[in-house]
């Protein structure tokens, strides 16, 4: 199929970035997105020109670094797919298609598709870990009762991988789908009580400080996440900082 692609393309984060216009032949339908974006880079390279910097690592969903803004949508139109799990089969031969960074002031882009996400881990860091034994006493596993339930609930919000597609599509650019899963993943658990009172406050503390917006329950960063990560996730937390708030 023949494409016309308009990449956002930006030197670096001082500089001025604009949509930049490339004819595209010869794709495949099979080919994945990121499979597309290597056919044009080598395009690029072939007339002398600099390739598109975008990130990625492990193209199977799994690591979250694929994030693009594909025609107003983040990681593209088929829901519950990343970027690199993406394939040309969803658009149609002299499709027009923009591809751009994602967009939030907690995210400032770096180079052309790649934005700093370094916020994220930041969060993480404040908070987002529980304490282990490593005095040699450690069992060979936990042996605490933990209703399914619960141990479900846990695992779908661990399944959050920190892509950014809900601050992006959020239009407060907020991160509290992504910090309420990293506290539900614990405030599930018995081994994330140990410090429950101070996670919520911490992350929370830590999220507004770098300059993500607030929730107002839009819900379309549930809808365009990629792992679906419920809504549900921000009630807990909030019901965690209140908790914390009120017994500190």
């Amino acid at each position: 199929m023949n494409l016309n692609l308009k990449v956002w393309r930006q030197d670096s984060p001082q500089e001025k970035g604009k949509m930049v216009d490339y004819q595209l032949g010869g794709i495949s339908e099979h080919m994945s997105f990121l499979e597309m974006m290597d056919v044009l880079n080598q395009q690029l390279i072939d007339n002398g020109e600099r390739p598109v910097a975008f990130d990625h690592d492990c193209r199977e969903g799994i690591c979250g670094s694929c994030s693009m803004f594909i025609n107003g949508e983040a990681h593209g139109p088929v829901k519950g797919t990343t970027t690199c799990q993406l394939h040309m089969r969803s658009f149609n031969d002299g499709d027009t298609i923009f591809i751009e960074p994602f967009r939030a002031n907690a995210f400032p882009v770096l180079k052309d598709l790649v934005i700093d996400r370094s916020a994220f881990d930041r969060i993480q860091h404040s908070g987002g870990y529980i304490s282990v034994n490593t005095s040699g006493n450690t069992q060979d596993a936990n042996a605490t009762p933990i209703p399914k339930e619960n141990a479900d609930l846990a695992m779908d919000a661990a399944t959050c991988i920190g892509c950014g597609a809900c601050v992006a599509t959020c239009k407060n650019s907020s991160a509290m789908l992504f910090v309420g899963a990293k506290i539900s993943q614990y405030a599930l658990l018995p081994q994330g009580k140990v410090e429950a009172k101070e996670r919520a406050q911490n992350m929370v503390a830590q999220m507004d400080s770098e300059g993500f917006g607030n929730c107002t329950n839009t819900g379309a960063c549930e809808v365009e996440c990629p792992k679906g990560i419920s809504l549900t996730n921000i009630a807990r937390m909030n019901r965690e900082f209140l908790d914390g708030s009120v017994n500190s």
